[in-house]
């Protein structure tokens, strides 16, 4: 089996230790308080989170508000998720208090639980009783986890979101929340802005790169090879060439473990790799990259030359922080310690086609 995965949630072997982060959010997990976690996408905190409360033994709600429509889908996916978690007699039971009954009824594709809400004047009252319900089903020795990623949506669901639904979950005592949200500067606007609704609600966690020796040991003894010198000369070149970002590690990672492995190709394995995975995604590359405005795309240049797009002469100031921040909250540029295109990939492509 290919000892590394990506693209979906990791656990076990495919796990690249994050012992101190680890720790972070089993003591927050282990308090009365709730967390924030904020980094870019694909840097792992769901895989993180999840381990945290998979070896914390308690009962996990899990959402991304990617996903919601409304208030009303809000409420609905809360009651789904809980029929999961719970034996569906006691759920009904205490549904009988709702203001308004939703209709539920079972799947008989995937055996799991459809909820839903008649039309309604005040679509709050739905999500006051499901949160409510959230709260009755917890206990103190054994507290539900509430897990909203990708929390920084609330925003674009319903203007006032955040205050109603702050309002609510300050009266709730025997719940942990662990909020994730990849927008940095929206995140840290609702957390960390003292008008904000949300100001100051929990810890605050910043997820950042895998540290590089670490990520280099994880690689190194799972590549089949065991020549030291060219081993370590391989695993130096892919983590120079993906910047330590964790998702296109064990993608350039698992690549180069199948052309050693089925190719036995070591010369050259990662420069191949790479070519490899840029020609597979030459369309996705190219579509993209037709889609960006002249802006966009002298940003984009900049960075792939490894210049700061703020001091590019050729822009405006004003005009080159604006697509910066478009292109960061679209998730295609991001900043750990300075600005970098978040596809290794794609920057690639870029400096192969588009110079």
């Amino acid at each position: 089996m290919n000892p590394f995965q990506f693209g979906v949630l990791v656990d076990n072997e495919y796990f690249t230790d994050r012992i101190n982060e680890l720790r972070e959010v089993q003591m927050s997990l282990n308090s009365a308080n709730h967390l924030i976690l904020i980094s870019p996408r694909r840097f792992g905190k769901s895989s993180l989170v999840a381990k945290a409360v998979k070896m914390s033994g308690r009962p996990c709600l899990s959402l991304n508000m990617q996903n919601m429509l409304s208030v009303e889908d809000f409420a609905s996916k809360l009651l789904r998720e809980l029929f999961r978690l719970y034996p569906m007699e006691r759920i009904r039971h205490l549904m009988t208090h709702f203001r308004i009954i939703p209709t539920v009824s079972t799947n008989p594709i995937t055996n799991g639980v459809d909820v839903s809400f008649q039309p309604v004047m005040n679509s709050m009252v739905l999500l006051e009783d499901a949160m409510d319900l959230i709260e009755k089903v917890s206990t103190e020795n054994k507290k539900l986890v509430v897990v909203l990623d990708e929390f920084q949506e609330i925003l674009n669901i319903r203007k006032g979101l955040d205050k109603q639904l702050r309002s609510i979950m300050q009266e709730q005592q025997h719940l942990n929340y662990i909020l994730l949200g990849s927008q940095e500067s929206m995140m840290t606007d609702i957390f960390e802005r003292k008008k904000s609704p949300f100001y100051h609600f929990g810890k605050l966690m910043r997820l950042n790169k895998i540290p590089y020796d670490d990520f280099k040991e994880y690689i190194t003894t799972r590549l089949p090879l065991n020549e030291d010198e060219k081993l370590h000369g391989i695993v130096e070149e892919i983590l120079a060439f993906t910047n330590l970002h964790p998702y296109y590690t064990q993608q350039l990672s698992a690549q180069v473990w199948e052309m050693m492995t089925y190719d036995h190709l070591v010369d050259g394995v990662v420069k191949e790799a790479v070519s490899k995975i840029v020609r597979v995604h030459d369309l996705d590359f190219e579509r993209l990259w037709l889609n960006f405005n002249r802006t966009d795309r002298s940003v984009i240049l900049s960075l792939s030359k490894g210049e700061n797009p703020l001091q590019n002469r050729k822009v405006a100031s004003s005009t080159s922080f604006s697509a910066v921040k478009r292109l960061m909250k679209a998730g295609y540029v991001i900043r750990v310690t300075d600005y970098e295109i978040e596809d290794p990939f794609f920057k690639e492509w870029v400096i192969r086609f588009c110079q």
